[in-house]
């Protein structure tokens, strides 16, 4: 009888020591999952990117606007930096020069739908025809393989991302919001640049709207230069784990 027992202890001491080693193990992934790149979603869910880890991705928005789009490329050229544009198709279907201009200086260029539309009120197949007809534009104006979208009003949720992840394409929000569209004045949109850390993905606009965001961009790019270096957004995600967020 008492062999029977000191086998068993022999044998629990075996069990113990696989379960410490398994948890331990699962500790390890979890917190190595868990530095990298946040992004919402809810678990096994499809993701959306709103931070990096290596550097600071500058994004601009363009849904509407004949002025302001060109100048604001132009000061990024002139201080050789990098942007990530996300780019509404109806508006590159108006303005097939500067979708050239960016693609010609080596700025990402992600989709911002084709209409104005809150994504979240929208059946799935209304999404999916509003992205192929982006698409479609871009295909057009031979813009290839853009994998990343942004959705127009900044709203989502989780069949949007579903949505999203069927047509292969990364959802990308953003952690710094500069309001500049609401021009509150470059001090205030200088203040909300410099809230921002390594990782960060900006959010400004290009369109008409956003009549200070010229003004004020030479002091936003050497701020966020002595910071951290400036990268697109892909670059910014493109060897990150993750970590999830819930998302409704």
């Amino acid at each position: 009888m008492s062999s029977f027992y000191i086998l068993n202890a022999k044998k629990l001491k075996q069990y113990l020591l696989i379960i410490t080693v398994s948890l331990f193990t699962a500790l390890l992934l979890l917190t190595q999952n868990s530095i990298n790149i946040p992004v919402f979603s809810s678990e096994g869910s499809p993701k959306a990117v709103y931070k990096g880890e290596d550097g600071i991705a500058l994004t601009f928005d363009i849904g509407w606007g004949d002025e302001k789009a060109e100048t604001i490329i132009n000061t990024l050229d002139r201080h050789k930096t990098k942007a990530t544009f996300f780019l509404s198709g109806s508006w590159a279907e108006r303005h097939p020069d500067l979708v050239k201009k960016i693609q010609k200086n080596n700025y990402e260029i992600g989709l911002l739908g084709y209409n104005y539309q809150d994504y979240t009120s929208l059946s799935e197949a209304e999404l999916q025809k509003d992205i192929r007809k982006a698409q479609e534009v871009f295909t057009k104006l031979q813009v290839e393989n853009i994998q990343l979208i942004r959705t127009p009003t900044g709203h989502f949720n989780q069949a949007v991302l579903k949505t999203a992840e069927k047509m292969g394409l990364t959802l990308v929000h953003w952690s710094v919001n500069t309001h500049d569209w609401k021009n509150p004045g470059s001090e205030k949109i200088l203040t909300e640049i410099k809230k921002s850390k390594p990782g960060d993905i900006i959010l400004m606009h290009a369109s008409d709207s956003a009549r200070q965001t010229n003004q004020v961009l030479p002091s936003v790019i050497d701020h966020l230069s002595r910071t951290s270096k400036l990268v697109t957004v892909s670059e910014l995600i493109e060897n990150g784990q993750v970590e999830t967020k819930l998302v409704p």
